[in-house]
């Protein structure tokens, strides 16, 4: 393992072996170590450089906790919050989804993602006309009002009439990206202050929680599939396709000018010095738990409950999908890339396969 992979973690992943083998992971606990006896007013900071691919949402997060534990009332910024997960969809859908799933990345992917302002230092929204150009391949309203009365119809729909490179790219994973898989339930702990002390109290007690946590002894996946907001609507349909569908529409609807607000968040002091903050981000729902000594300047313990320990979990969804796979079929590397694409670690992973027999 390399110094980067020994700091970030590494997600090794064997298709066809049984759990806990299937996907095992190796992502260190930064946050308890290098949070504790830290300065509070540091800690945001610190863990925005720790956690840099979602860098925005933990500062944001280690902010509101911090403040919580304080008795200040200030939660995450909604406007912020919207913003940065528009910018990492758009990062995953122009830059990891072309390279694996299509081998190389289309020229038309390579053009959306030179034109995409909002990847612009300089930016401060996309524009509809760039989205419906090199992303969707007609009007986003249009778009997003056929999602929203059948989602399932409205993406088949789209994907099959290939007006865009990334209808194209969907259409061509749809034999993969349709198979239904053993999904796991939606997380969504955060409905009521109930659920959230629970959280709480598992990540105060048990050190381990924050690396395998479950909900009753259950695993659970959380991303832009499962948001508060959708909770009256059916759930989506136990695929891989179904999730990246999610995120499309999310992204769309996130960059429209006028689309309601849709990420929640929120803080919860939970005593004297605790203090516990969550976000809806991109990759799905995020918790920070900090205890603060008795001056509240210094922090004595921290804990960062991340979306990808609770969907990669050697027991979870992903890993009972990779139990199913045939490690020997040549388009494996294909297969794994779908999953890991749909959920979406914030880590590398390996795939690692079974040496073939030679007479």
């Amino acid at each position: 393992m390399n110094t980067l992979d020994a700091l970030a973690g590494v997600l090794r992943v064997r298709p066809g072996a049984a759990r806990p083998q299937a996907l095992a992971g190796s992502r260190p606990d930064w946050a308890a170590t290098l949070g504790r006896g830290k300065p509070a007013d540091v800690l945001p900071g610190l863990l925005s450089s720790v956690f840099s691919l979602c860098a925005h949402a933990h500062a944001l997060c280690a902010r509101a906790a911090v403040d919580a534990a304080r008795g200040i009332e200030a939660p995450p910024s909604t406007a912020s919050l919207r913003d940065e997960t528009l910018r990492e969809h758009l990062r995953r859908l122009l830059l990891d989804w072309p390279t694996r799933l299509a081998g190389s990345p289309p020229p038309e992917a390579q053009r959306a993602l030179a034109a995409c302002p909002l990847l612009r230092p300089d930016a401060t929204h996309t524009p509809v006309d760039w989205l419906e150009r090199h992303l969707l391949g007609g009007g986003a309203q249009d778009w997003l009002a056929a999602w929203d009365a059948d989602p399932h119809a409205a993406f088949a729909s789209w994907r099959a009439g290939r007006a865009s490179w990334l209808a194209a790219l969907m259409d061509d994973i749809a034999p993969i990206a349709d198979r239904r898989l053993p999904v796991a339930p939606p997380l969504q702990a955060h409905a009521d202050d109930a659920g959230l002390r629970t959280l709480a109290g598992r990540l105060a007690d048990e050190d381990s929680f924050s690396r395998l946590p479950d909900l009753d002894g259950r695993c659970a996946e959380t991303g832009c599939w499962t948001r508060l907001d959708d909770a009256p609507k059916a759930p989506s349909a136990p695929t891989a396709g179904a999730r990246m569908a999610a995120r499309i529409a999310e992204a769309v609807r996130l960059a429209l000018p006028d689309a309601a607000p849709r990420l929640r968040s929120g803080q919860l002091a939970l005593g004297p010095g605790a203090g516990l903050a969550w976000a809806e981000m991109a990759r799905g729902l995020l918790l920070h738990y900090v205890e603060l000594d008795p001056t509240r300047t210094v922090v004595q313990r921290c804990r960062v409950l991340a979306p990808t320990e609770w969907n990669f979990h050697p027991q979870g969804a992903v890993a009972a999908s990779l139990e199913t796979l045939d490690p020997h079929a040549p388009d494996i590397a294909l297969q794994v890339a779908v999953l890991m694409s749909a959920w979406d670690p914030c880590v590398r992973y390996d795939l690692l396969l079974p040496e073939v027999a030679h007479a």
